[in-house]
């Protein structure tokens, strides 16, 4: 039989609740630590212990991240789904299962490895069994595919770090897991994990935790949030890392944190750390944002600094909160009522969303108006390789605030809302400075600040509102484009589809269509994004939404000679992107159009 080395993807059903996350977790950082590319999707339910649970595990020495197009390893402990997920399984899936389960393996045209679960782990400790049984199948499934016992080792200490009983139980699950198969079961089947070259080291991080780290290092001094699936380990980390990364030696931080009574407390509590010159940040999801509304219309109108993470989920209403979707950009972009237009990071990396968090700030200050970090639950809530961050190099872009009462007093005339430079940005005093005017008015307003209904006043207010926006676009983080020379096929994308998009790629040129590829990084949309378009024969949009977000905010804002060369493709059913399944779309809208 010949052997599949690190090309196959792992499905292993189980239960919330019953420790089965840390099992898989050992599962990943093994083989992590063996140097095989290898990614991790946690499909959890929203609300119930004991509720169905998946875990995806894709190994690809391509690097390939998204799930997979199939089942290659199936794991059954759950008796709730076995059906189902036994009946969705291909001839020729290996099943690893549960024989105490009571639950019949009635098919014959997969390779099935039938383990007691439950029974060794009730020989082990019977009041632990629910949870040593996860276990079990780690070691089972370990024997199975070669995962070196050593990295197996190394894994359960870092998921128990420090507590020694509970490292020496799960060593004892897994090593009678690994007995168990191989005294009496033989394998048939052809997938071996297999160790890799560490050519640089790397670490597992969410891309929550990421975008706390980044936060803190760009100077967040204000964090106020309501708890909300799934960004609230945005929360959780910047908590966590305040002792160590923002408390001096007295015990005194730098960073006050604060659990409002709802969103909309929240967002004015951001509000009220940008007016008093303060960085504060709230992090959310879209029904957060969409509580939020009110509060970021005034934000924009005052323009004050503040910054509201998003990490998406599936919506709309209260949708599927534990599902993956990137369906919040026009929300974002165009957020509140009358004419309004934000600043949109979307991060694709954990890299980016350390390096989004901490540049946020930034973007805050120098532009005078809310920023929006887009992530979503697949890059927020899931593990990632990284090799490290670039850190700050600069100091604080504090923008134009006058600290200085000479320099004040040098203005001919000061006026809050004052354009003085011709890029639609006014100079700002802070509270306490003894430089007035630090009134910031949600109601019409003329240059100085006063209070104005006069028509002259607004129009004008509201087109150097839209003016530096529009001035922002290309001082933003320019798009990642990975160019052919054909020229043939541009496809555009944002966030979280970069895991996805080579695997993607190498599909549609496995056709024999040569691809290049866009990844946008920010909104309003880079200078480079028009030129991207005009350059290729065909793009796509590429987007994890039903209707195209993306591609209508750039329909509606590029020439409308470009139009005819956009086309859309986007797909959402709360799973992180197949590439299959995009590649698929993609290729029936270039043969409609070739007729």
């Amino acid at each position: 039989m010949q052997t599949i080395a690190n090309d196959f993807t792992i499905n292993i059903a189980t239960a919330n609740g019953t420790g089965s996350q840390s099992a898989n977790l050992i599962l990943l950082q093994s083989m992590f630590d063996m140097g095989i590319p290898v990614s991790g999707k946690n499909l959890f339910p929203s609300n119930i212990s004991g509720l169905p649970t998946w875990y995806i595990i894709r190994l690809s020495d391509y690097g390939y991240q998204a799930p997979g197009n199939r089942t290659d390893i199936q794991v059954l402990v759950n008796p709730a789904t076995w059906e189902e997920d036994l009946a969705s399984l291909e001839p020729g899936t290996v099943v690893l299962w549960n024989e105490n389960s009571k639950l019949e393996m009635d098919r014959d045209d997969v390779i099935s490895y039938p383990i007691p679960m439950t029974k060794i782990a009730r020989g082990i400790n019977p009041k632990l069994a629910k949870l040593i049984t996860n276990i079990v199948y780690v070691g089972a499934l370990a024997e199975i595919i070669g995962i070196e016992q050593s990295a197996l080792e190394s894994a359960v200490k870092k998921q128990f770090k420090g507590k020694e009983s509970a490292i020496e139980l799960n060593l004892n699950a897994l090593s009678q897991g690994r007995e168990h198969f191989r005294e009496n079961l033989e394998k048939n089947d052809p997938y071996i994990a297999e160790s890799r070259p560490i050519e640089k080291e790397q670490f597992f991080i969410e891309g929550n935790e990421a975008a706390a780290l980044g936060t803190l290092f760009g100077g967040a001094q204000l964090l106020a949030w309501y708890p909300i699936t799934p960004s609230s380990s945005i929360a959780e980390g910047i908590i966590g890392w305040i002792p160590k990364l923002r408390t001096n030696d007295d015990g005194e931080t730098d960073c006050a944190v604060i659990q409002a009574e709802d969103e909309l407390a929240a967002a004015g509590m951001v509000l009220g750390a940008g007016w008093a010159g303060g960085r504060g940040l709230t992090a959310t999801s879209g029904p957060g944002i969409s509580l939020m509304q009110e509060f970021i219309g005034l934000g924009y109108f005052a323009e004050i600094p503040s910054v509201f993470w998003d990490v998406c989920r599936v919506g709309p209403s209260t949708g599927l909160p534990t599902r993956t979707q990137q369906s919040d950009i026009t929300l974002l972009y165009e957020g509140s009522h009358g004419d309004t237009q934000h600043i949109v990071l979307f991060p694709g990396t954990v890299e980016e969303c350390f390096e989004f968090g901490w540049r946020a700030f930034d973007y805050a200050e120098r532009f005078q108006t809310p920023i929006f970090p887009m992530s979503d639950l697949d890059l927020g809530m899931n593990r990632w390789a990284c090799s490290g961050f670039d850190y700050p190099d600069k100091p604080m872009d504090r923008g134009k605030v006058v600290r200085d009462k000479n320099i004040f007093e040098a203005f001919e005339q000061f006026g809050r809302y004052l354009d003085v430079d011709g890029d639609g940005i006014p100079y700002r005093t802070l509270p306490g400075s003894g430089m007035a005017p630090i009134l910031y008015r949600g109601t019409g307003h003329n240059p100085m600040g006063l209070y104005s209904e006069k028509p002259d006043d607004y129009y004008q207010l509201m087109t150097r509102l839209k003016n530096k926006i529009d001035g922002a676009r290309d001082e933003l983080p320019a798009p990642i484009i990975r160019e052919e020379k054909e020229l043939d096929l541009g496809v555009i994308y944002l966030g979280s589809m970069e895991n996805t998009i080579q695997e993607i790629d190498d599909l549609l040129e496995a056709t024999g269509i040569k691809v290049s590829q866009c990844r946008i990084r920010a909104l309003p949309a880079h200078s480079e994004i028009k030129k991207f378009i005009e350059r290729h024969d065909r793009t796509v949009i590429l987007e994890i939404n039903r209707d195209g977000q993306l591609y209508g905010i750039l329909r509606k804002e590029l020439p409308v000679e470009l139009v005819e060369k956009m086309h859309s493709v986007a797909y959402s059913d709360g799973m992180p992107p197949r590439a299959k399944i995009y590649a698929d779309m993609i290729t029936e809208i270039l043969q409609e159009g070739s007729k």
